[in-house]
């Protein structure tokens, strides 16, 4: 059967299509070997052409030379993706030059909002000589008024096209009235204190302009399908339509949600559903986008494409998820609209009584919002440095707030109170038959080199107990069921109760008659198996030998986790899970979580109801999750954890991220939130105390604008240092 293509990319072909010049020098099914004059003279593109290759899971190495302008990728070979590979590398290609200018346009507008302290700065040092030495202050005026300028383009178009007056305003006319004093000094060093604070905000809000964009990549960027002449084509993803036969190979995202056509397949739906085992699905069963086929080949009937899919349906309700401003000290600004009418109000009163300016611009001058928009952003950025060293990532201050309010705690199971991947955890054989270490050995060199999570879990537990994994001969494999191998010169079978049965192995009790007592016993061996437990069954020429017991185990942190957030921090714990009931409440049991509180079986749009009804109940809700199946529920939460192993949908949407995979890291971010709140607290009282004071002078006796500013910016200075303590708290914090 043939197969076409949109890109097909043969050896010394040149590739006019892209914005970038490339070739191919080399190509050999499995590597390819690109010239590219850009690499030559554009250190950064390369090492964002690194990156970007290296998150690939379908490339397995990546060699660049400079010297040469040239980069070879070695890949992954899959049924038909020879000829293919290429052109999708091309597209990874200008994928990289297009991140990097993203990068660039970024830095450029960081740098921008930098420099918006420069002018006030030099204006501040320019009036600070001008106390000694002879500089004109017609220069000193002039620098004053140019750095002026952005603040009074702000109060007009606050006025002009908001219709309000907001904190810029009453900035100006302090500025304006000092300045026609003839102290240049003051409003100086207003506008530096001011410029500090909003750019240590500005650098540490959240970014989320291109979270959108990010998260449909989960969704897998080509697809096969099958044209009416019966030749199969790689397209986009976006471009398949209903009624398109679809097919996927073992290693491949399903593109679309679909019925099976033809063929079987162990599906990963972890991602979707947060199940932790694969799952058989069959010729008449529905599939999901997103889910990763491990063994197996289907052909779909597509039903349900783009963002109509179940996981982009998941992604457009992240998108219209309720989205908190997360510019840090928020509030502060609240507060500082609020008291610009009193403001006005109060020093035109003084200024009718009194004909006198200065008092009039010391009431504006004293504005009681300065000192909490300048420390408020230092605070944060201390708790958010402090955070870091422990290892969590806190990407804003509205979420470092409600983290120290938070009541109620949701988790997800696998891969967060789990450890999401499959391990053995014991092994168990016929009295009188076979040795423990002998049918681990066999039972991992039947299973060697297969992709089913269970098989390796077999392999890693017969490494990590140093047995030789012994070679397998011929072998059959059947997906779903288990495999037939010839090892050692013994027939060995290894799979499910019902493939032993299919093959004609009888089952026998592990135990004597008098040491069993379970109603089911012999036929079904439930004599010590868990409910977080599952068997592998293992039979050597024809007879029975034993099983070997696996499951996705706690994560070690979880127990002790879970304990002093409930009896140190009074939380409600949740458990909240796409698994089966019978592996949620074993799980809840292990944890001592109320078996009222484990909610099991649910999917993504099912978890963010259930956030949804805590938030009616009064509850300030936290999620925690790691997959795409989290991210609406994590969007919804007051505040959302993920680690940085988890999912990119999940690290996008969180507002937390465990950059250390390490629930303990949490306990500790409660901890630094809290801490912050205190402080917070305390740097309002700085801030507004000793202004309230200076208002009573400057209303009665007169107070000079410089001593109104020395009292003004003094404060803030003094809430903003008692806002570093974040950063001096548990020196013992790991580097």
């Amino acid at each position: 059967m043939t197969i076409a293509t949109h890109l097909e990319v043969s050896q010394g072909e040149v590739i006019p299509a892209q914005k970038i010049d490339c070739f191919v020098v080399h190509k050999i099914p499995g590597r390819v070997r690109f010239r590219i004059p850009l690499l030559a003279h554009d250190p950064h593109y390369a090492q964002h052409l690194q990156d970007l290759l290296a998150s690939d899971s379908r490339i397995t190495k990546v060699r660049i030379s400079r010297a040469a302008a040239s980069i070879a990728i070695e890949y992954q070979l899959s049924p038909g993706n020879a000829d293919l590979m290429p052109g999708y590398l091309v597209h990874l290609l200008e994928t990289g030059k297009t991140r990097q200018k993203i990068a660039a346009k970024r830095q450029k507008t960081e740098e921008k909002a930098d420099g918006g302290v420069k002018l006030p700065a030099l204006a501040t040092v320019l009036a600070l000589l001008g106390l000694g030495f002879p500089i004109p202050r017609a220069i000193i005026g002039l620098t004053v008024a140019i750095a002026a300028l952005p603040i009074a383009k702000r109060a007009y178009t606050s006025i002009t096209e908001e219709q309000k007056l907001n904190i810029d305003c009453l900035d100006f006319m302090a500025i304006a009235l000092t300045s026609s004093q003839g102290n240049l000094l003051t409003p100086a060093l207003v506008m530096t204190l001011h410029e500090i604070g909003d750019m240590i905000r500005d650098r540490t809000a959240r970014v989320t302009e291109n979270r959108a964009t990010d998260l449909l990549n989960s969704l897998g960027h080509f697809a096969w399908v099958q044209q009416p002449d019966g030749q199969k084509k790689r397209i986009l993803a976006t471009d398949v339509q209903i009624k398109d036969t679809v097919i996927v190979y073992p290693g491949e995202q399903i593109p679309v949600d679909g019925e099976i056509l033809r063929g079987q397949a162990l599906i990963d739906q972890q991602k979707l559903t947060g199940e932790s085992m694969p799952v058989m699905r069959e010729i008449g069963q529905s599939v999901y986008a997103s889910t990763l086929v491990r063994e197996g080949e289907i052909y779909i009937l597509a039903e349900r494409v783009g963002n109509a899919t179940r996981a982009g349906a998941s992604i457009e309700l992240v998108k219209q998820a309720p989205v908190h401003d997360t510019r840090m000290g928020n509030y502060a600004a609240m507060v500082a609209d609020k008291a610009i009418t009193p403001a006005l109000v109060f020093a035109g009163l003084v200024l009718a009584a009194t004909r006198n300016p200065a008092r009039a611009a010391s009431i504006l001058t004293l504005d009681f919002v300065t000192g909490i928009r300048v420390s408020l952003p230092t605070t944060f950025l201390a708790a958010l440095h402090h955070a870091s060293r422990h290892g969590v990532l806190i990407r804003s201050g509205h979420a470092l707030e409600k983290l120290a309010q938070i009541d109620t705690l949701v988790f997800d199971k696998t891969g967060t109170l789990t450890k999401g991947d499959i391990e053995v955890v014991e092994v168990e054989t016929v009295a009188g038959r076979m040795s423990t270490q002998r049918l681990l050995q066999l039972a991992a060199a039947a299973e060697q080199r297969l992709t089913h999570p269970v098989a390796e879990a077999v392999v890693n537990y017969a490494e990590k107990l140093d047995l030789e994994i012994l070679p397998r001969e011929e072998f059959v494999y059947e997906i779903g069921l288990g495999v037939k191998a010839k090892i050692d010169g013994e027939q060995v079978l290894v799979g499910s109760d019902r493939f032993l049965r299919q093959c004609g192995v009888p089952l026998d009790c592990l135990y004597e008659p008098h040491q069993c007592h379970h109603a089911e016993c012999p036929h079904h061996l439930n004599c010590r198996i868990s409910a977080h437990d599952s068997l592998l069954y293992v039979a050597v020429n024809q007879e029975f030998q034993g099983v070997i017991y696996y499951t996705d185990p706690l994560r070690p942190e979880s127990p002790s986790v879970i304990e002093q957030l409930q009896t140190e921090y009074g939380m409600e714990i949740h458990l909240l899970t796409g698994d089966n009931q019978q592996r949620a409440v074993a799980v809840a049991e292990q944890l001592a979580i109320p078996l009222a509180q484990v909610h099991a079986e649910a999917f993504p749009e099912q978890k963010a109801e259930i956030i949804r009804q805590l938030h009616e109940a009064g509850k300030t809700v936290a999620f925690t999750g790691d997959g795409l199946n989290d991210s609406i529920a994590l969007a919804y939460a007051d505040v959302s954890i993920s680690f940085s192993g988890g999912s990119e949908v999940a690290r996008e949407t969180a507002d937390v991220v465990l950059m250390d995979d390490n629930l303990s890291s949490f306990v500790e971010a409660i901890a630094i939130a809290r801490e912050t709140q205190a402080v917070i607290q305390q740097n309002i009282g700085l801030a507004v105390v000793p202004n309230l004071a200076a208002l009573g002078f400057a209303t009665t006796v007169g107070l000079h604008p410089l001593a109104a500013t020395v009292v003004h910016n003094g404060s803030a200075i003094a809430a903003g240092l008692n806002g570093l303590r974040p950063l001096l708290m548990h020196r013992d914090a790991p580097k």
